[in-house]
């Protein structure tokens, strides 16, 4: 009997993602957005509005975080096998900004959400997206195991949708799991993360429409993998017999600045021609370092990542400058690439 999924945060980069692994595994595909006036349905519109989708295995709801009443309803209706929470405010930078929405959302709709999985009686499976800016100061590697020290209001309210999904899970006997990601990344990365700024000023530098790329602290060292591959192991958390919290990483590491450099080299540039730096994009806390350790991921869930380092900024500037062209051309400009 086929499956039913509900996702949130659908429209973003990973939620596009794991729809299409859905649906390719013979799910029926819900997934939530929040009303506006104009659409954001860029990253899904080509399964949306897939002509051979005769069933209409996708359906999308109007549905919010910070409306509980909203989510029971709509979990009643659904009644899905499995939740995948990936909806949050999940910029880092603009968590300083607007600390109290970040919390509101971030952390407040993780508890929103669960109240409502057991007000609606639905024996669902729960993913929740958790992040590796839990961990903050702790030095790398981090695993499982690793203490938590966030430095920001995001990583504050990841930490709280953490601890809830645990404490659901043992207070409730829900089959719930906690996905702690590391830095994950794609062509469809919103424009204003760093890596796609960095993959879309190259393209635009290269085309001759930009001339500098503006960035913040570059010696900053992260954990960069490939968002298919990532999705991936969230449906595999869902999958095992026990619920367990994975940690899905590289392994490997690289600096802000080594990103650029070999963003620019890609399209036979030099990095330090362009790049300058911007206080206004510095962190009122930096986190230094994050690095995972995927090993339980790689024994329990037989997942290992494979595309990070120069392969993936390859993957992310081609798909920029080819993207860049095809709308100075005024062709039909998709972002379904993987």
């Amino acid at each position: 009997m086929a499956k039913t999924a509900l996702i949130t945060g659908i429209t973003g980069q990973d939620g596009s993602y794991l729809a299409e692994l859905l649906l390719a595994k013979g799910y029926t595909v819900h997934g939530f957005i929040r009303r506006a006036s104009t659409f954001n349905t860029d990253r899904i519109d080509h399964i949306y509005q897939d002509p051979h989708d005769t069933d209409r295995r996708l359906v999308l709801h109007h549905a919010d975080l910070t409306e509980g009443v909203g989510l029971v309803n709509l979990l009643r209706d659904v009644r899905p096998d499995e939740v995948y929470h990936l909806a949050a405010q999940s910029h880092v930078k603009v968590s300083f900004e607007l600390p109290d929405y970040t919390g509101d959302t971030t952390g407040l709709g993780t508890v929103r959400l669960l109240e409502a999985i057991r007000a609606a009686g639905v024996p669902c499976r729960f993913y929740q997206a958790s992040s590796s800016e839990m961990y903050g100061s702790t030095p790398p590697p981090q695993n499982e195991t690793t203490p938590f020290y966030p430095r920001s209001p995001y990583g504050c309210a990841k930490l709280y949708g953490y601890w809830i999904t645990v404490n659901y899970r043992e207070s409730y006997d829900l089959y719930a799991v906690n996905g702690i990601l590391f830095n994950h990344e794609s062509p469809r990365r919103g424009e204003t993360f760093v890596t796609r700024k960095i993959t879309r000023a190259v393209a635009r530098i290269k085309a001759g429409m930009q001339e500098k790329l503006y960035l913040g602290n570059l010696d900053a060292v992260r954990d960069w993998g490939y968002a298919p591959e990532y999705v991936e192991g969230m449906w595999r958390m869902l999958q095992r017999d026990d619920p367990s919290d994975y940690v899905l990483a590289t392994g490997h590491a690289m600096t802000v600045k080594e990103f650029a450099v070999a963003a620019f080299a890609r399209v036979g540039l030099a990095a330090d021609d362009y790049v300058e730096i911007d206080p206004r994009y510095q962190r009122p806390a930096e986190v230094d370092a994050l690095i995972g350790d995927a090993s339980k991921a790689r024994a329990e869930l037989g997942w290992q990542a494979t595309t990070y380092g120069t392969a993936l900024v390859d993957l992310m500037v081609d798909a920029d400058v080819e993207r860049l062209q095809a709308e100075r051309e005024g062709r039909l400009v998709r972002v379904d690439r993987r």
